[in-house]
């Protein structure tokens, strides 16, 4: 006799069968004799995300035992294996009370508890994207101003957009640092819906989007034990899981006390795992972070599997995957005043820029992001944007109109 364990939403039960050989439509009559639940109410499948299926429609995803002469031996079951159940309607356990669908059954065994116990947190071995290379350029304006202006004593962040290739290969062209407010150990980003939309009209007309987000830790940050808190994995997910992106990036840079007393610089790439991700869109996260609470730990509303046991705090490792980090040198200069920062952007900067840049040809002149994104600010957002930063991407001429009113811009100084 061959026994099988079955899993649904009330639980672990065991069927008794005459052998694996079986078929699936057979298999589904012992589970009605057996299990008192009705042939044509059971979906059956190996894969366990059957039990987060949350309408008889989702159920329909899932074919791999669809066929009811399906020989169960060709799944390679055998004595012990598990299958996963699921049903319409409600039933009688083995005598017990009904057990009716999902919110409304007996306080042992809920939905929740059963998707609690589904949901494991491993290491996630491979990211989906390749590696990350930067503009050298965007790069180091980045960790300069953090370096230089903030001296890594508050944090800074910034959109990263460029390119992905098929091979998931991410390329970052330019960082758009978004109004915000930097803490020693927080960092609020005060997002201006407008001005995103101008930034991405110019990414449009560069052939570029958004890949991913860079921000620092601050000094007092490198003498604790983590790679990220928890605070920062929070807001990792949040912006990966915004992004619908799978090649998302997070980049980390830190100043460093290296071997001989003196401060290094240093970037870290990752990927937020697929588990941290789905468990940020589906709300397991506590989002209330107190004082006492250990930075390393990223607390759960409910619990999980982390190796065999299930808890509620889980370290932040278990969520970060490593990415190689390249550079390159990319067409877009980064010379011009770059935005929301300390020093608010004029038009005697502009003018700065352009006569510094005289002997350029003018599409040379702007190309330059943070230029393009002060200039979008006099522009219609839908169709001259995208225009004019398409001939920056071709290095094509640039429309008469265009040039006059940069120039008219600049003069007004």
């Amino acid at each position: 006799m061959t026994m099988l364990r079955i899993r649904s939403r009330d639980g672990l039960e065991r069927v008794s069968v005459d052998g694996p050989h079986i078929t699936v439509s057979q298999l589904k009559t012992l589970i009605q004799d057996q299990l008192q639940i009705p042939i044509h109410n059971q979906t059956l499948s190996t894969n366990r995300n059957l039990l987060l299926a949350k309408t008889p429609a989702d159920f329909l995803g899932f074919t791999d035992m669809a066929d009811p002469n399906l020989r169960i031996s060709s799944l390679n079951l055998a004595h012990g294996s598990m299958l996963y159940l699921a049903y319409e309607g409600e039933r009688t356990i083995r005598g017990g009370p009904a057990v009716t669908p999902a919110g409304s059954f007996g306080r042992k065994m809920t939905v929740e508890d059963l998707i609690a116990r589904q949901m494991r947190v491993g290491r996630q071995e491979k990211s989906h994207c390749d590696s990350v290379s930067f503009d050298r350029d965007c790069a180091n304006a980045f960790q300069h101003y953090v370096n230089e202006s903030l001296a890594f004593a508050v944090k800074r962040g910034g959109f990263m957009y460029g390119n992905v290739s098929e091979e998931g290969q991410v390329e970052v062209n330019f960082i758009y640092e978004p109004p915000q407010q930097g803490m020693e150990d927080n960092l609020i980003l005060m997002r201006d819906t407008e001005e995103e939309k101008r930034v991405d009209a110019i990414a449009l007309g560069l052939g570029m989007r958004k890949v991913g987000f860079i921000f620092n830790q601050t000094v007092t940050q490198d003498k604790k034990e983590y790679t990220l808190s928890n605070v920062e994995v929070l807001l990792a997910a949040q912006l990966h899981a915004e992004s619908e992106l799978k090649e998302w990036v997070t980049v980390v840079v830190k100043l460093e006390i290296n071997e001989d007393g003196a401060a290094d610089v240093h970037f870290e790439a990752f990927q937020m795992s697929d588990m941290c991700v789905r468990l940020f869109k589906e709300g397991w996260f506590e989002t209330e972070i107190g004082s006492e609470d250990d930075p390393k730990l990223s607390k759960l509303k409910k619990e999980v599997v982390v190796g065999v046991k299930d808890v509620k705090e889980v370290d932040n490792d278990f969520f970060l995957v490593l990415v190689k980090i390249l550079d390159h040198q990319g067409s877009l200069a980064c010379t011009f005043p770059i935005e929301n920062r300390s020093i608010q952007t004029t038009m005697r900067a502009l003018k700065t820029h352009m006569e510094r840049a005289r002997s350029l040809p003018f599409v040379k002149r702007i190309s330059d992001f943070h230029l393009l994104l002060f200039v979008a600010q006099f522009l219609d957002v839908s169709s001259d944007v995208p225009a004019l930063a398409e001939c920056v991407r071709l290095q094509s001429h640039v429309p008469e109109g265009y040039e006059l009113l940069i120039d008219s811009m600049a003069n007004t100084s």
